[in-house]
């Protein structure tokens, strides 16, 4: 006899919602129970689009739905709190995209409530499952460049958001440079315990009008005495650029961006190359479907996710940090408890 699939319901049905109730429909050893969005037409699509699954308006319907036994929080921020702490109540596992929140505080008291209902919670970091982000984890662990002393991300966006998006995003840092900041806890295993950024808006002026930035670099300092530098744009015109590199003292390893194939034509003009893959949802497309299985996994297996609420937590406090030093002009120091 098979195990019984997961019933698995997904809260927010814009385009990251419908990304991980896609890829949960298909995942084996899961079944979409329900898809919650007070708009009921995106909902109904996304269950349409699946094949499974039931369309709901309030996102209580989806946490009391009795099949559903994990919930997926792909709603707007200021959401993701009172929807943790209502599926905590609920006894339902959470997956949550980030941030978790605007403000640490609050998010310490929804991971309060998660660790009292003991349920099992995992931040949506997904740069973590990409194949060549973890290939550079894997090497740093495995002692392949010695002790890591440098690290370099590069995050670039192939255009920049709409101006109502970034009024509502939390500004740069919390919205984009906080995958940046996790995947740098992640490759080296350490914390962040100051930043220093600089940044101005020079590929947008309704970005600047709307009091945010969209060209940044941070400055980071782990506790373990290395050192850091993250570059983010909101404009790359020849694609979504990500890329990393970590020289430690017996060498340097690099993960670059990824394009459709690996061919580079050589003629008489030179040597061309694709260019990298367009947005977010080609780039990382196999790295959801392995952050997703992680989740699952990690319920199935009675054990902690492998990116926690802490984790969470400090990158938006690293965000934060960023923004200070934006304001002031200055290093910050990173909270750490």
């Amino acid at each position: 006899m098979g195990v019984k699939p997961l019933g698995i319901g997904v809260i927010g049905a814009g385009r990251i919602g419908r990304l991980h109730a896609e890829n949960a429909a298909r995942l084996p050893g899961v079944r979409l129970v329900a898809v919650g969005d007070p708009c009921a037409g995106r909902a109904g699509a996304v269950v349409a689009g699946c094949g499974q699954g039931l369309a709901c308006t309030d996102p209580a319907e989806v946490l009391a739905h009795p099949d559903v036994e994990a919930v997926l929080i792909c709603s707007s921020t200021e959401t993701h709190v009172p929807l943790l702490t209502a599926a905590a109540a609920a006894h339902k596992h959470v997956f949550c995209e980030k941030p978790l929140d605007f403000e640490p505080a609050r998010i310490q008291s929804a991971l309060a409530a998660v660790e009292g209902a003991g349920v099992r919670l995992q931040v949506g970091f997904n740069r973590r499952f990409d194949a060549g982000f973890a290939r550079l984890a894997a090497g740093i662990r495995g002692g392949e460049i010695g002790r890591p002393e440098m690290l370099r991300i590069t995050s670039r966006d192939p255009e920049p958001p709409p101006a109502e998006y970034v009024r509502g995003s939390g500004g740069m840092f919390v919205d984009m440079t906080i995958h940046d900041f996790d995947l740098a806890r992640f490759l080296l295993q350490d914390e962040i315990v100051e930043v220093h950024a600089t940044g101005t808006s020079l590929v947008d002026p309704r970005i600047g009008a709307a009091g945010d930035i969209d060209t940044a670099v941070v400055t980071l300092r782990f506790a373990g005495g290395a050192l850091g530098c993250i570059d983010n744009s909101r404009r790359a015109v020849y694609g979504y650029d990500q890329r990393a590199e970590v020289l430690g003292s017996n060498g340097c390893l690099v993960a670059g961006h990824v394009t459709p194939d690996a061919v580079t034509r050589w003629d008489a003009n030179g040597q061309t190359q694709a260019r990298p893959l367009h947005f977010f949802l080609e780039r990382y497309r196999d790295a959801y479907v392995a952050e997703l299985r992680s989740f699952v996994d990690a319920i199935r297996e009675e054990r902690t996710p492998p990116v926690t609420g802490h984790d969470g937590l400090q990158a938006t406090r690293i965000a934060l940090a960023a923004q200070l030093s934006l304001v002031e002009r200055r290093p910050v120091a990173v909270e750490l408890r």
